[in-house]
């Protein structure tokens, strides 16, 4: 096995958009109460900006990840998110995530089972001897659903927020077909998928079982994941977030086969595999809890066998009203969510220093600032908001900055000190609750 060592890439640093600017500014007045909060805001919400973010000569845009010189598909759109609702005066947003999007069209046609990719065909990789076909554009090829739904996602938002329309060329209708032959394929993963994954690095949840097929599945209608968004290996490769996330992508592809491609009978083909997919969520996705009722598994094999857990990546159980599946209000979420924050879902910990969802990803008892990020937007008391907030603000070590994981007694013992989707999430919920009036 050989592993790549992380190169150093300078990232040119951007001058702030004006939007971006004013937004600071705006937490200056907002935010002069609590000082700590203000340097944590004013730190964290340009982080993506001034440290991973490069405009590229040919009108696209790349973001590496943090500390590792890659661009994840997830990650790169919730590292801009929270730009979105600035760009619809704002030329020079406009540019980056614009460029962004585009960026991910090229990405899906090279590869759509990929989960990272490289700023040119440099041939670098996170392991150079991966089971796997390889593209010397792609940095790691762990096929993981809610990818291909993210480069959706931003689509859609950026579209509703601006009403910008010139990233439907060609090249974008043919990436979302692209998706969407994926997705059909996946629903018959064992008979019809040529996708294998294998790394032998002696670490489980790294390496897809069964010589790189995965673990065997039942027909539902769903599709089939190989990794979850923590990028490690799925235990039963139905991932109920991820296939929630497919349906609301679904819906968002069907309003631009529908207004811009204007394509009646493709719009008629998104809708019925979008009912595919739903209709497996609903009957295999849902499991009685004895003490919780029904609850939405984190995933199953569609033989009766669940994984009963939350992970701090997004999709998780706890996102899915962010991700726009259900509502917050909607009863088997409610349930799902007090098991998730419960001694129930074997990844939620409670220390001296703060209580949350962490991840097989990360060590035990470690809780991640994602967690607490997204548990607050999806939060329908402005109590629990603010209590989240709060340990946002006592949990960062002192750093200035959010990070993956820290210890739940201890949050200067932590992983990933450059971590920008944490920096990102962390800023959208403080963002949205100055919006709100609630700080």
């Amino acid at each position: 096995m050989e592993q790549f060592r992380l190169p150093k890439i300078p990232m040119p640093k951007l001058e702030l958009p004006q939007a971006v600017q004013d937004v600071l500014a705006e937490a200056d007045t907002k935010l002069a109460h609590r000082p700590k909060l203000l340097k944590l805001f004013k730190n964290c919400f340009p982080n993506t900006l001034e440290t991973t973010t490069k405009l590229m000569d040919d009108g696209t845009t790349f973001v590496i990840t943090g500390d590792i010189p890659a661009s994840w598909l997830r990650d790169s759109v919730e590292q801009v998110i929270h730009y979105i609702p600035l760009a619809k005066e704002d030329k020079d947003l406009q540019r980056i995530i614009g460029g962004l999007i585009k960026r991910h069209i090229r990405y899906v046609r090279i590869d759509p089972y990929a989960n990272a990719f490289n700023e040119s065909a440099n041939d670098w990789h996170w392991n150079k001897n991966d089971g796997t076909e390889m593209s010397p554009w792609v940095w790691e090829r762990k096929f993981e659903i809610d990818s291909l739904c993210f480069v959706v996602r931003l689509a859609y938002l950026y579209w509703k927020e601006t009403g910008l329309t010139d990233i439907f060329d060609q090249d974008f209708r043919e990436a979302m077909e692209e998706i969407v032959n994926v997705f059909r394929t996946e629903q018959y993963h064992l008979e019809q998928s040529e996708y294998r994954f294998g790394r032998d690095n002696g670490i489980a949840h790294d390496t897809l079982q069964n010589k790189g097929l995965g673990m065997p599945v039942n027909y539902t209608g769903m599709v089939w994941s190989g990794f979850r968004s923590s990028d490690d290996a799925c235990d039963f490769h139905y991932n109920i977030p991820g296939n929630m996330f497919a349906v609301v992508s679904l819906r968002q592809m069907g309003e631009f086969f529908e207004w811009i491609f204007r394509d009646q009978d493709y719009v008629r083909e998104l809708r019925k595999l979008e009912q595919e997919i739903d209709r497996g969520i609903r009957l295999y996705g849902i499991y009685r809890h004895p003490e919780f009722g029904p609850i939405y598994a984190y995933e199953t094999d569609g033989f009766g066998n669940y994984c009963l857990m939350d992970d701090a990546g997004t999709p998780g159980l706890m996102s899915i009203p962010y991700l726009g599946y259900v509502g917050a209000d909607d009863e088997v979420y409610q349930n799902t969510r007090r098991f998730a924050l419960s001694k129930e879902n074997p990844f939620y910990y409670e220390g001296s220093a703060a209580k949350g969802i962490g991840s097989p990803h990360t060590p035990p008892q470690y809780i991640w600032h994602m967690a607490l990020s997204m548990q607050g937007l999806t939060a329908s008391a402005k109590e629990e908001k603010l209590e989240l907030i709060q340990m946002l603000e006592n949990t960062d070590a002192d750093t200035g900055y959010m990070h993956e994981g820290f210890h739940a007694d201890d949050p200067a013992v932590f992983t990933r000190k450059w971590f920008a989707w944490s920096n990102s999430l962390f800023s959208q919920l403080v963002y949205k609750s100055m919006q709100e009036g609630i700080l």
